[in-house]
């Protein structure tokens, strides 16, 4: 912590505030995408995107999780998401999952989560979802066929909101599935063949 707590004092001598990019940044925010990802630390939008501060609005849970429209209980990503496109104007939206998902790999491998009650009732929500690559044995799938399915999964949820599904028809919004490989770097973006792919940048 004290290395963290030392760049964070040390921040504004490390950036250039006189060019007036943060400064403009007092002004408002106009970010390109809305980026749904892991709380995972390995997993960092701007590092893998190269953005800049106010390119990326960003959502990040345990599991990239958007739950159903009108889910009790669920409001903070349901807020960010209506706030991103009702306010902020978003036009595209990723969401990411990644290799090495602790949140995934407990339900590839049945954890028991009970000494974990909030982290069980949360992935209780992607667990109805994933049945049909989370049934039969463990060694029939791979911790990479979980994370994807459960980003294909998290994108249908997104359009359960009559925001996304408006926006979807008038042509204003896309959403674009991503899995994110940590220990490569690389980025396999979801085909409209349901595949995931590699794509030359």
């Amino acid at each position: 912590m004290k290395a963290l707590l030392d760049r964070a004092r040390s921040f504004e001598r490390r950036v250039d505030i006189e060019s007036g990019e943060y400064r403009k940044l007092a002004e408002g925010q106009n970010p390109d995408v809305l980026f749904i990802t892991c709380s995972d630390s390995r997993v960092i939008p701007a590092l893998i995107m190269d953005a800049r501060p106010g390119e990326i609005f960003e959502l990040r849970n345990a599991g990239n999780i958007v739950p159903p429209y009108g889910q009790l209980g669920a409001g903070g990503e349901a807020a960010t998401v209506e706030y991103a496109l009702g306010v902020l104007g978003v036009q595209d939206v990723v969401v990411c999952g990644h290799s090495h998902c602790g949140a995934m790999d407990a339900l590839k491998s049945g954890d028991d989560l009970t000494a974990l009650p909030g982290v069980d009732a949360w992935l209780r929500l992607a667990r109805p979802e994933l049945a049909p690559v989370l049934t039969g044995a463990s060694d029939d799938r791979s911790l990479a066929d979980v994370v994807q399915r459960n980003v294909v999964n998290q994108l249908a949820g997104l359009r359960s909101y009559p925001m996304v599904r408006q926006r979807l028809d008038d042509g204003l919004l896309r959403l674009h599935g991503w899995y994110y490989e940590v220990h490569t770097g690389r980025v396999y973006e979801l085909d409209a063949d349901g595949a995931f792919r590699v794509h030359a940048g």
